[in-house]
């Protein structure tokens, strides 16, 4: 007879609450070394468009990029759906109503750099004012909100995307990812707690790009609105 293999039983629940594992592409902006802005026009009023128009852009002012992504939703018009702030300048008004979509499944968020290179992650209604903002983008969902997963967010949900999304890690650093394939935004938000972060934020879905050459990822296409660049120091 064949003796069966009895697991304890916190072996069971550890093997059913694990996350499955995700193809997620990432980088950790230490802002001691780098910074982070975001843009959406250049220096003549035209939108830059695309990750390509912006690496070339960063580049004509002696900048050495090493990641850039799309940085929130935008409207039909590519203007930022929500706040926007850029080199301390408030482009676009946030926009706290209820609607349908991702922007709108609440609580939502924003993304803030001072002007003293100190990056933070809020819910929108938690949003403290400050006078020393430099950069801003406000999008939605919320993945992690003070350690949690957003509450709408359901394990094995068939809602499945490609996703970005930025968050704060402990020591500060600020970590950037996107993923490989289709994700749902449990384990997307999963990926941010595991990873440390107490706040973390969705960026946009399908439309996402990245460029992080030293993981090897080379997009510069896209079609966006605001976008996000680190730079070297």
């Amino acid at each position: 007879m064949k003796k069966l293999l009895v697991l304890p039983l916190f072996v069971l629940l550890l093997s059913y609450q694990t996350t499955p594992s995700v193809a997620i592409t990432s980088y950790v902006a230490d802002l001691s070394k780098s910074e982070i802005k975001l843009f959406w026009k250049d220096d003549k009023g035209n939108r830059i468009g695309t990750l390509g128009n912006l690496k070339k852009h960063i580049e004509t002012q002696n900048g050495k990029v090493v990641c850039l992504m799309n940085a929130g939703m935008f409207k039909k018009d590519f203007s930022p759906q929500g706040l926007f702030v850029e080199n301390g300048k408030m482009l676009t008004v946030a926009d706290n109503s209820d609607g349908v979509g991702n922007y709108y499944l609440h609580p939502n968020g924003r993304f803030y750099v001072t002007d003293k290179e100190y990056a933070f992650v809020c819910p929108t209604g938690n949003c403290v004012k400050r006078t020393d903002i430099a950069f801003a983008t406000q999008s939605g969902p919320m993945l992690v909100i003070d350690g949690k997963l957003h509450p709408a967010f359901k394990q094995g949900s068939t809602n499945l995307n490609i996703r970005n999304g930025v968050g704060i890690l402990p020591n500060g650093n600020v970590l950037l990812a996107i993923t490989d394939k289709e994700i749902n935004f449990y384990d997307f938000a999963m990926f941010f707690k595991n990873a440390g972060c107490k706040n973390a934020l969705y960026l946009d879905g399908f439309v996402s790009r990245a460029y992080i050459p030293s993981k090897k990822r080379y997009d510069l296409d896209g079609n966006f609105g605001p976008m996000i660049a680190v730079v070297e120091k």
